[in-house]
Order: structure tokens, then sequence, then C-alpha cells
């Protein structure tokens, strides 16, 4: 009976709890820097989704140790739907495929709202390398071993160029760098040849001649730069990382505020004006129940750990 007695008065809290959500403003952790892919696009959505909850939506950025620093402070946060955390696969793919002993499960320390959807990724060169193509791209690299220089500025980037050189048997240099910004600066000014990056600054350097886009990671052509075939069109239906986004809230969030920010998110998402831009930095909205964004993320759990162990990128 004290169980069951229990059970209901914790149920009768958290629908009273649910009942009176929200009555303050709501922070968005968010685990890159400002000016970011990450950070744009919560601020594309964030706004109108506290318009829609009737409270501001604050965003905190918390870059640093591969999402590890703002996955721990939303993990650490009160259970009550005041503190949600934008977390990627830097966080939740990247970060439980190359450690040992990762410090939080994506899965258990964390409750599921909605994915928001994936990040634009596209194959940039440097002019400077005499290709139009990524087979011309692949014949230049095999005909100049170890002469091209590529860089990586996030997990994505890293893990999808290592896939990309091994299923084509390429030998470059890696050059990695912290972050897309320093990374564009040398792609743009011939530092480096080569990267797989999110478009910030260089969607504008593609449309001026100064750089090629020769494919994009998103399933259909973005928009922003549809020259760009799919990486499927462009013949390089082998790779696998999905870079995404999604929303998370600590664990033993209450389910009623869980559906209260998905449902209002799903709505925000579907705005045109919203959709447009996300359009401006290449981003595919997408929103989920749930269940749906923990059965991605076991997904593509799988996905990084294995294509981790084919690079040859060992736990450490």
């Amino acid at each position: 009976m004290r169980r069951i007695l229990a059970g209901v008065l914790a149920a009768l809290f958290c629908v009273s709890v649910s009942a009176q959500y929200p009555n303050k403003p709501i922070r968005l952790i968010v685990p890159f820097p400002p000016g970011g892919a990450a950070e744009l696009g919560a601020r594309i959505y964030a706004q109108p989704l506290g318009q829609a909850l009737g409270q501001p939506i604050i965003i905190e950025t918390k870059p640093g140790g591969d999402g590890v620093i703002a996955a721990d402070a939303a993990m650490k946060a009160p259970a009550d739907g005041y503190t949600l955390f934008y977390a990627t696969n830097t966080a939740f793919s990247w970060v439980p495929a190359v450690r040992r002993n990762p410090p939080y499960d994506p899965l258990t320390d964390f409750t599921p709202v909605s994915l928001v959807g994936t990040f634009g990724f596209f194959l940039f060169t440097h002019p400077s390398v005499p290709v139009n193509s990524v087979t011309e791209l692949l014949a230049y690299v095999r005909a100049n071993p170890g002469k091209l220089n590529y860089g990586s500025g996030n997990s994505t980037s890293m893990l999808t160029t290592a896939q990309f050189a091994l299923l084509e048997k390429l030998n470059m240099v890696h050059i990695p760098y912290k972050g897309d910004a320093p990374l564009s600066i040398d792609l743009v000014g011939g530092r480096i040849q080569m990267a797989f990056a999110t478009p910030g600054t260089l969607a504008p350097q593609v449309k001026e001649g100064k750089l090629r886009a020769l494919a994009t990671l998103l399933p259909s052509r973005s928009p922003l730069l549809p020259d760009a075939p799919t990486a499927a069109e462009a013949g390089l239906a082998g790779l696998t990382i999905t870079p995404w986004g999604g929303i998370f809230g600590p664990a033993k969030l209450p389910r009623p505020i869980a559906d209260r920010v998905g449902r209002e998110l799903a709505v925000v998402l579907k705005r045109p004006e919203v959709l447009e831009a996300f359009q401006r930095i290449a981003f595919e909205a997408r929103s989920s129940t749930p269940e749906e964004l923990t059965a991605f993320v076991k997904e593509q759990l799988e996905v990084w750990r294995r294509t981790a162990r084919e690079v040859g990128i060992k736990p450490e």
C-alpha cells in the first residue's frame, strides 16, 4: 500500500508541476560557442518556441570537451523542465564512440524530448585543387598521394573524412582545428585544400568563386548551395555519418513537460519563416516523439561506434 500511495502521490505531483509549466524563463544549454551552426540554429527556434510556451528561452553556450561540459551541466540540473539541452552528435554519438569510459549514457542519463533536425555538411575544396567534382577529386588525390591537406573542425568532419579516405583508399594529410571558424580561415586562404564542413561563412565564398562545394551530406540538395550534389549523387553512398541535433532534459523529466515542449516545437519547426531561416544555414528541420528520438540515438550510436572502429579510432 505504501508503494502504491507513493506512486499516486508522485503522479499527482507531476501533474501539478506540469499544469503550471512553464512559469519562469527556460534555459537552453548549447554545447558550442556563439556563431557556430548549433548556436545559430538554436537562435532560430528558441525565440518562437519560447513564445509558444509563454516564457522566454535563454540560450546558454557551454563549449568545450566535445560537448561534455554542456552535457554535464544539463544532466545535473533539476528535472523540472527549466533546463533543456540542445544535444548534438558530438556529445551523444562521438563521445560514447571514442571514450572507453564515457561520463554519461545518452540513453539513461537524459530524457528525450524531440529531434530538431540534421546539420548540413558539404565537401569543400580550394580552387588551387584543379577539380570540379568528387570523381575528379579522387583522381587528383590518387595522382598526388600525401600532397593534399584536409582539415577537420568537429567530430563529424573528422570521422566523415576518415571514412571517406578509408573507403576510397586515399593518402591525405590531416590538419585538426578547434572549430569550423579557424578551419574556414585556412581553407579560404589555401593552407588546407579540402574539408567537410558546415556552410556558415563558406557558402558566400563558394558563390564568389573562392571555394568549390563538391557534395553535401544532406539527403537532398540544399537550396543554399543547389549545385552541390548529394553524397549518393556524387558516388559516395558509403558515407554513413549523420550530424544531428535534438532537445533533451535531465533524467526523470516529467513526461507531460517533455510532451508539451515537443508538441510546441513540432509546430514551430513547420513555420515558413523558421524553415526559411534554417535553409540559410543548410539545416533540415525534423521533429519527433521521445520514442522516435530514443530509437534514432540508439541507431546513431551504433553507426558512430562501428565507423570509429572501421577507421581505426580506438576508445581512450
